[in-house]
């Protein structure tokens, strides 16, 4: 029976945010006036003081959370942005304090929350590998007998005794999660930082991740917004919501559960019809799902709706984003020529966009609808309408695992065609 490692007992977090009342734009012969009159008031009665304080208010990023980690278990902690991930590893990491709760940890933490956490830009590759050693406790010995498999493993020894603000992003990533892996603590914390680095790197950073939970018993503790990465990777998963824990257990159990409540808030929008009584125009429903042959996989939008009266030059737009509001295709009407003219009835447009594990990586997708029309404006706009899963090609070999990220957006090529009863 392994031993709990970690005990979190009805941790909260609590930070007091500050609202400006917010003052419409003025012109210069505004603030003129204004000036004029603040010092004339002043001038009259020199101990009032009109100014206002801003608004307080208390924000909880973790309420009553609690939980147990045993030595070994590989915890994946997920939910939406805000929910409270990262502000659960600063603490767990001893970076900022808890408000109410208590917390005890048996053995050494690495963390890996932002990228070159612990480095001095002034420093060269090779110091701060001693420097952040140091502060995550070990001796220089230690750190002398892992320098060599460090530096391999970071790959980045031609600039090793370069200064650390000329390495870019990937490199510093590298150096970091290097140091944090090969100085043996017993828990490794990593938020998702890995998406800076190349796709062979963070298919190794996996590899390495699982390696020591299953091979030397360390604890890992791993937040991530690639569901595909999470399942294979960890045992364990944490879904947080709103600051509190909604559900733990396996893996794949609470990851379903999340990625059923998405799809229903999803679909929720919809609810049987939107009408739009000015306009004479309902949109009925919102599909998205994949169609695999034996050489592609095709990714499918299809909007369907209803036209009272005739239509000209109905716009439909798709814009399709990853789980946590990265954007990686945005098909407006003229890039596509999307245009529906001169519809009435029933009315369906459907997007096809093909070969699509060649342009994104695994992982939850969500897709955005917005309909208008020229000159009139937008007519509907639905976030989160429809959500699909991307499987990885190899989450571990030469497939495009997180390849969307390197790039950023993508122009995904696309085919449009619509019908009209």
């Amino acid at each position: 029976m392994y031993e709990t490692i970690i005990q979190v007992e009805k941790l909260g977090k609590k930070y007091i945010i500050g609202h400006q009342k917010q003052e419409s734009y003025a012109t210069l012969r505004d603030q003129m006036e204004k000036g004029a009159k603040s010092l004339a008031q002043k001038v009259i009665n020199p101990f009032i003081n009109k100014k206002s304080d801003p608004i307080r208010e208390e924000y909880w990023a973790l309420k009553d959370v609690s939980f147990e980690i045993k030595q070994g278990d590989r915890v994946g902690v997920i939910g939406h942005n805000g929910a409270g991930k990262s502000t659960l590893l600063k603490i767990l990491s001893r970076i900022t304090e808890p408000t109410t709760g208590r917390i005890k940890i048996s053995g050494r933490v690495a963390s890996l929350l932002e990228v070159g956490t612990g480095f001095h830009q002034e420093l060269t590759g090779r110091e701060n590998i001693f420097l952040n050693g140091a502060i995550l406790g070990m001796s220089k010995a230690e750190i002398k007998r892992k320098f060599d498999e460090i530096v391999a493993f970071s790959e980045v020894d031609k600039y090793i005794d370069t200064p650390v603000k000329k390495y870019s992003s990937g490199m510093r990533v590298r150096l970091a999660f290097a140091v944090a892996a090969h100085l043996e603590p017993e828990i490794l914390i990593v938020d998702e930082v890995l998406a800076v680095g190349d796709i062979a790197f963070q298919n190794k950073c996996l590899g390495k991740m699982e390696n020591i939970t299953e091979n030397e018993g360390r604890t890992v503790l791993f937040v991530s917004h690639q569901m595909a990465a999470v399942r294979k990777l960890c045992n364990v998963a944490y879904w947080l919501e709103r600051g509190k824990i909604r559900e733990t257990g396996a893996v794949d159990d609470v990851i379903d559960s999340y990625e059923n409540q998405m799809i229903s808030r999803a679909s929720s929008q919809l609810n049987g019809k939107i009408v739009n009584q000015e306009y004479g125009l309902e949109l009925h429903s919102i599909d998205a799902f994949i169609e695999d042959d034996e050489t592609t996989s095709t990714l499918k939008v299809e909007v369907k709706g209803y036209a009272q009266k005739q239509i000209s030059r109905l716009a439909v737009a798709v814009r399709i984003t990853t789980s946590d509001g990265v954007l990686v295709s945005n098909i407006w009407p003229r890039m596509a020529n999307s245009f529906l003219d001169n519809i009435q009835g029933d009315w369906n447009c459907v997007f096809k966009y093909q070969d699509i594990t060649r342009y994104l990586g695994g992982g939850d997708y969500l897709i955005n609808i917005m309909v208008s029309l020229p000159g009139r404006g937008v007519i509907f706009k639905l976030e989160d309408a429809a959500i699909i899963n991307i499987p990885p090609v190899d989450i571990y070999g030469s497939g495009n695992y997180f390849s969307w990220r390197q790039n950023g957006f993508v122009p995904l090529p696309v085919q449009f065609s619509y019908s009209c009863k």
